[in-house]
């Protein structure tokens, strides 16, 4: 099983698990469905990944299955996928394709996209997946999730909300290097340098700042690096 499908069944947002993967039935799944949740899982890997074009056509794609069953909560959760692994990035923007969509959207996912947006109510929170749920109310208990990209979900709403630890900087920046996933990890490294350098860390943050080199590199020998 694919990250990504562990993270629809165990804990995204459980009711994409219903509509855009096979998770717990058996019965055969419908074409579009198929097709969605395939394009969303290449798309989430290629943002990762850091191959923007990539996972623009594949979001386009799943958009384009989904749009078909004429149902926008089904739509509204596809936009949710997608604004998950952007905060996992830190890439902190407003989720401006669900808003459209949030009159049709069942409460739980509602929820959810208050918590991506660090303003989640306590109401809001008990409707969340009990992974997240326990993020919300500890950022301590995010080293517990054990899907890597549920875990920097949770660590980019912590940051969102204003609730992010070092320690749970640090803990994104392992979990999206162990992964290979570029464009989280970039954008942790460089939070983390930010930060030293703010709090006067000089060694810190040249150390941070040499990892980012050596993304940005692409593997170039040492010497060709800048």
């Amino acid at each position: 099983m694919t990250s990504l499908q562990l993270l629809l069944c165990r804990g995204l947002a459980p009711a994409l698990a219903v509509v855009l993967s096979a998770c717990a039935g058996k019965a055969p799944v419908p074409d579009w469905q198929m097709n969605a949740h395939g394009a969303a899982e290449r798309a989430t890997e290629a943002y990762l990944s850091g191959n923007t074009r990539v996972a623009d056509q594949e979001w386009t794609r799943a958009r384009a299955e989904v749009a078909r069953t004429g149902r926008p909560e089904l739509l509204a959760r596809v936009e949710l996928m997608r604004c998950a692994a952007q905060v996992a990035s830190l890439q902190l923007q407003p989720c401006t394709a669900f808003e459209p969509l949030r009159a049709d959207a069942a409460p739980p996912e509602q929820a959810y996209a208050d918590y991506l947006a660090g303003r989640a109510t306590p109401a809001q929170a008990a409707l969340l997946p009990e992974a997240q749920r326990a993020a919300a109310a500890s950022p301590q208990s995010i080293a517990g999730i054990a899907d890597p990209l549920a875990r920097l979900v949770a660590a980019g709403a912590a940051v969102r909300a204003g609730r992010a630890t070092p320690e749970v900087m640090v803990l994104a920046t392992d979990t999206a290097s162990a992964q290979g996933w570029r464009r989280p990890l970039m954008a942790w490294l460089l939070l983390r340098a930010e930060r030293a350098g703010a709090a006067g860390d000089t060694a810190l943050e040249a150390l941070l700042r040499r990892r980012v080199a050596v993304v940005e590199s692409g593997g170039a020998p040492a010497s060709a690096m800048p």
